[in-house]
């Protein structure tokens, strides 16, 4: 995995629906609750959502999935593993990433490559956003994955072995103008599980 801390704005439009939306709902704080999430707002992208819990042994698994988020898999992913949907040699580092996202509050948006079942390569972008809950172990993540190009074969032949791109974090220094962009890295940055956590709030 390629870790990136500038990068460009977000690509796709269900993703910066999804995430402006996510940053109205938290206010001030560093993320909103699963409660204050309603799907009239991010109707428009609620097809390419997720939504992930995790277990007592800290695995992650689709709570909810939108419709055209299950058609890339060509089954209903609601109950499955979010882990197993990567190749082998990517499910460490993206259990790493999906444990900095619920400890840390900090959000992440990444390229994600992916092939069918014939061998075609479908690009896809990435986000996943956390979701605060009292009880860290009943904690949530919300989260796009959406083809920058909807493929002619989406629903008949599903995705395998996901590899990840370059990532961009989004940490509690992300500063929102329009599309999101983020905050150089900087001397003023300290890493934890693999972020770049600035302290203070928005600019």
């Amino acid at each position: 995995m390629r870790r990136n801390g500038t990068g460009a704005a977000m690509k796709h439009t269900s993703t910066r629906e999804v995430f402006e939306y996510w940053d109205k709902r938290r206010g001030n704080r560093i993320a909103p609750e699963r409660g204050d999430i309603e799907p009239g707002p991010i109707r428009r992208a609620l097809g390419d959502t997720f939504i992930l819990a995790r277990d007592a042994r800290g695995n992650h698994h689709f709570r909810l999935a939108g419709t055209r988020m299950c058609a890339l898999f060509c089954r209903e992913m609601k109950g499955a593993s979010f882990n197993e949907l990567w190749a082998p040699e990517e499910r460490k580092a993206m259990q790493e990433q999906i444990a900095a996202v619920s400890d840390e509050s900090a959000g992440l948006v990444a390229g994600i490559s992916a092939r069918n079942k014939e061998g075609a390569r479908l690009d896809l972008e990435m986000l996943l956003l956390p979701l605060l809950h009292p009880d860290q172990s009943q904690s949530r993540l919300l989260g796009v994955l959406v083809p920058m190009v909807p493929p002619y074969w989406l629903g008949t032949s599903p995705l395998e072995n996901l590899s990840c791109g370059t990532i961009r974090h989004l940490g509690p220094a992300t500063v929102t103008v329009g599309s999101p962009r983020l905050v150089p890295v900087s001397g003023n940055g300290r890493l934890r599980h693999g972020l770049v956590v600035y302290d203070g709030g928005r600019s």
